[in-house]
């Protein structure tokens, strides 16, 4: 017995959530066997490859691509499977998520983080939903121009600041992504500039730029309670406090309880735009991507997500 897209193609990167991918792996196959579910395995290391595996099963046909891996995984899998311009390059692709530990944020805003039994089931029946999936253009690493998409959120400033530096001092667990807290209080430079959205153009002083799709990000932060991944518009937030700001407030985004706060402008919009005087960092999913200026828009149902 199949699922009701056909087997699946399980994308699968072992190394991801500090290892923990590898160890549920056997749980997650022994499940999806007593559920009846063909599948195929692609193990890969790093988010170029999951977004090749992604992209030759849309070319093979595959019906059903299934990821397990953290945020940069899943990132790496939506960008094999959708266009840059927002285009699916297979329109009945159904994407699921086996979750797998703490680094996996895209799947809690579904109640998808759960363990592998209950996984196993989810992918066996036929319900799905329409999501949007956010489109950033900006200036790459490499200084040149640059179009990336992202599943869940994206940030400018401080958080895309702490990306960068954990990277760094990853080697040093807990004590690391401290440092690396410090670090971006440090160096950010804040600065005042305009913020395009849909309706308004005000200018802040900008500490944080978060630009959500989903709700969760950082470990279960549920930074962004009011963002539905289906309605055509991010949950857009801008810290403007000083810059300890975020790290400040990091119990309450845990809680989602940072909001309402009058140091911190929310709205809800399709689009965002922002070029700062100096150039600010850009992150998605994860992912330093590069720098401003960065403009960000909506492809409205992009993706159909197995829930």
């Amino acid at each position: 017995m199949s699922s009701p897209f056909g087997a699946l193609r399980l994308i699968v990167a072992p190394r991801a959530n500090r290892g923990g991918v590898g160890l549920q792996l056997p749980a997650l196959a022994v499940a999806l066997e007593e559920h009846g579910l063909e599948y195929q395995v692609v193990e890969v290391t790093g988010v170029d490859e999951a977004e090749r595996a992604a992209a030759q099963a849309a070319r093979q046909a595959v019906r059903f691509v299934v990821v397990a891996g953290d945020d940069p995984t899943i990132n790496g899998v939506v960008n094999g499977l959708v266009d840059t311009d927002g285009t699916p390059r297979r329109p009945d692709v159904v994407l699921g998520t086996a979750w797998s530990g703490s680094e996996s944020d895209f799947p809690r805003t579904f109640g998808l983080d759960r363990a592998p039994h209950v996984v196993a089931k989810h992918l066996s029946t036929d319900h799905t939903m329409p999501i949007d999936v956010g489109i950033v253009e900006l200036t790459g690493l490499d200084g040149k121009p640059a179009r990336r998409l992202f599943a869940n959120v994206a940030e400018v400033g401080w958080g895309a600041h702490l990306i960068r530096l954990s990277a760094r001092l990853r080697p040093l667990g807990r004590f690391g992504q401290l440092l690396a807290a410090y670090g971006a209080i440090r160096t950010l430079d804040r600065q005042e500039t305009v913020v395009k959205v849909a309706h308004t153009e005000p200018t802040l002083p900008v500490t944080e730029l978060v630009v959500a799709n989903c709700q969760f990000f950082s470990e279960a932060m549920k930074i962004a309670p009011r963002a539905l991944p289906d309605d055509g518009k991010f949950n857009v937030q801008v810290f403007t406090g000083n810059r300890s700001q975020v790290f400040v407030m990091t119990q309450a985004i845990f809680r989602g309880e940072h909001l309402p706060n009058p140091r911190i402008v929310e709205w809800q919009s399709p689009t965002v735009w922002i070029a700062p005087p100096n150039p600010l960092p850009v992150a998605a999913d994860g992912l330093l991507l590069g720098f401003t200026p960065a403009t960000f828009r909506v492809a409205h149902h992009a993706l159909r997500l197995k829930i």
